[in-house]
């Protein structure tokens, strides 16, 4: 969507809590695709833990960082992870059901076909 989208929209991701530590749950999955890191307890162990997803995800947009008190996660309810449309006045034009199981990108898509 970013490739279609991204010449008259901002796509952003916004990194908030990790959901699969090593310190509270950790899953198999990431084990195998090592991917450990601890709950962080600061914004820059945050910071740096967003860094490494970025990177290794090759995201090509930008990334922006929830701080250690999760304000953006509770103002959106975005724990473990969602898809959001916000349109130009900043109301919320669309949001996912919890992902990544409950991501719907053709829905969010026919929300963004709407922009000009």
């Amino acid at each position: 969507m970013h490739k279609d989208y991204g010449d008259r929209v901002a796509f952003y991701v916004v990194y908030i809590e990790e959901a699969h530590t090593t310190d509270l749950w950790q899953m198999a999955a990431n084990e195998r695709q090592n991917v450990l890191f601890a709950n962080p307890t600061t914004d820059a162990e945050r910071s740096a833990i967003a860094n490494a997803c970025v990177r290794d995800l090759k995201i090509d947009f930008p990334a922006v960082i929830d701080g250690i008190d999760n304000t953006v996660e509770r103002a959106y309810s975005a724990w473990p992870d969602r898809l959001y449309v916000i349109d130009k006045s900043g109301r919320v034009a669309f949001k996912s059901a919890p992902g990544p199981f409950g991501f719907d990108p053709a829905a969010a898509e026919i929300i963004l076909k709407q922009t000009r």
